[in-house]
């Protein structure tokens, strides 16, 4: 997943986002509201979202996020752990609320699963036709007459396919995948998107993802 960190501890913001990135995922870190309005703007999969910090409100930019419609999952993390808080947190708009201190670990799963329950996937697996996705495992499989074969992809393969899986049914633009995967870069060449759905249709077949024409690419519900 590609996530936006907003923290303002240097000491706590660094150490989620060299664990989350160990972990395979690609973090910006952010330390002002400042910072984070201009980077949202980016195709986030989900948002870490520090209750205070120096220049304003954390859950006050949440609540103004819903209110122009963002839905992607938000998760608070703050010291403030009395019940009207924790209420106020999640009524702003938090899909989870880590109360600090906490084990990485933790987030690791608390984001899992509100990025299962997002995609329809309760349990973590999506299936399209004959080729299932893994979303806790980052694994792909594909069944056919003799069994279920695991398929191994890429860094940047997962990448994409996740971004579509987790978004399935819906178009997801080619600048959209493309800045998913500026976390491996620092830019992308012109033609590494059509590089790796070709890669991901050889590997999973030429039918699981759409061009959409002058759009981008989908992959319909299985």
């Amino acid at each position: 997943m590609r996530l936006l960190l907003l923290e303002d501890d240097a000491i706590l913001g660094e150490g989620l986002r060299d664990f989350l990135r160990a972990e395979g995922h690609l973090v910006d870190w952010a330390v002002r509201l400042l910072d984070a309005r201009t980077l949202v703007t980016e195709p986030y999969d989900a948002l870490l979202v520090d209750w205070q910090l120096p220049d304003g409100s954390g859950l006050e930019w949440v609540r103004t996020l819903r209110r122009k419609g963002d839905t992607r999952p938000i998760l608070m993390l703050t010291a403030r752990d009395l019940l009207n808080e924790r209420i106020e947190g999640l009524d702003a708009g938090a899909d989870d609320y880590l109360i600090k201190p906490f084990e990485p670990e933790e987030l690791v799963a608390r984001l899992n699963a509100v990025r299962r329950r997002s995609a329809g996937a309760p349990g973590g697996r999506l299936m399209f036709g004959v080729v299932e996705v893994d979303l806790n495992a980052r694994s792909v499989r594909v069944h056919d007459a003799s069994g279920a074969h695991r398929v191994e992809l890429t860094a940047r393969e997962w990448t994409v396919l996740e971004a579509l899986v987790t978004r399935a049914g819906r178009i997801v633009s080619k600048t959209d995948l493309e800045s998913l995967m500026l976390g491996f870069d620092a830019e992308v060449s012109s033609n590494v998107l059509e590089v790796h759905i070709a890669s991901l249709r050889r590997k999973l077949g030429k039918t699981l993802i759409d061009t959409v024409r002058g759009l981008g690419y989908r992959i319909s519900h299985g």
